[in-house]
């Protein structure tokens, strides 16, 4: 088939390469604009426009899907299908009626449940167990359209999310050459979404990821575990800025000869890092990034800044 793929993260790279070893021409590939970023300012491509061009694709990187050259150059094309994985842009109405077997996405949960931008993070900041990947016909509205296949995928209570997000872009792709196939022969089937099953994944926000730890020890290890590797979960340290990426929630008592007092307060420290109280249970945080500096353990950390206990963190 004739294929044209949208997509702009790293997420959305296994799935343009499974679109190519399962033989399909890919006409071009849709991306966004190369942005400036990190020190310099110096613009950069998406990880979709690096690997596309050094397989020699064509790309586009339009600011909007709006455009009529854009149109012209999708309707040039004439894909049998567009594949969206990741892209960032809702499809219009345009868009959407140009490939004759329809627009195909891939998301990162089991639709109807997590619809939006950000579906990994908010399934791990909710403490769920299971999620998956699924593929869709795209219909006007983000993640509405009806579904061709899903696969559970189960979330581990120490993964992050960049480890869920690699295991669900290899597992999205493999469901996508499935949905491909399907497709190709007309055997791929169409199954409405449930409306009243349907949740909403908003897009993280920085601020969110402040530890309240007032919280239960294990809602903030899953705040701790959403947030690695960006943008971290975080907390204060005698006012200055600490984040942390790894810990692991302690549910058993504590020892009453440590001086811990209301949540937030550091308990002790341990070879491995550092104890807080939390709401329920106490938190040992193990991985860290002060303000300026690089993630190291928690233990070199204490090194530089020795953490007395009764040390209360946070606002």
């Amino acid at each position: 088939m004739v294929v044209v793929f949208m997509g702009s993260p790293e997420f959305a790279v296994p799935s343009l390469e499974a679109v190519l070893e399962a033989g399909h021409t890919v006409a071009c590939v849709l991306t966004q604009p190369d942005r400036a970023r990190a020190r310099g300012r110096r613009l950069v491509p998406t990880p979709v426009k690096e690997f596309a061009e050094s397989r020699g694709l064509r790309v586009l990187t339009p600011e909007t899907l709006k455009d009529d050259r854009v149109l012209a150059a999708l309707r040039e094309a004439a894909p049998d299908v567009i594949v969206v994985v990741a892209y960032g842009l809702l499809l219009p109405p345009e868009v959407l009626r140009i490939p004759k077997h329809g627009c195909i996405n891939v998301h990162a949960s089991l639709l109807p449940r997590y619809r939006g931008a950000a579906p990994i993070e908010r399934a791990i900041m909710a403490g769920e167990r299971v999620t998956g990947v699924t593929t869709m016909y795209m219909a006007e509205g983000w993640d509405t359209g009806d579904i061709i296949l899903q696969e559970e995928v189960p979330i581990d209570e120490d993964v992050t999310a960049g480890e869920l997000r690699k295991e669900l872009a290899e597992r999205g792709a493999r469901l996508l050459a499935k949905t491909l196939a399907l497709i190709e022969s007309g055997e791929a089937p169409r199954i409405r979404q449930d409306e009243t099953a349907a949740t909403r994944a908003p897009r993280v926000r920085p601020e969110e990821f402040e530890i309240d730890w007032s919280r239960p020890a294990r809602a903030i290890h899953n705040l701790v575990r959403a947030g690695n590797p960006k943008p971290g979960a975080f907390t204060r340290i005698d006012g200055v800025l600490l984040k942390i990426f790894r810990g692991r929630p302690i549910h058993e008592a504590i020892d009453t000869a440590d001086p811990c007092g209301p949540p937030g307060t550091v308990c002790r420290t341990t070879p491995e890092g550092l104890l807080v109280k939390a709401g329920e249970g106490s938190y040992l945080v193990l991985e860290v990034q002060a303000e300026g500096g690089r993630r190291m353990s928690a233990a070199d950390y204490l090194r530089g800044h020795p953490a007395k206990p009764g040390t209360v963190v946070g606002n």
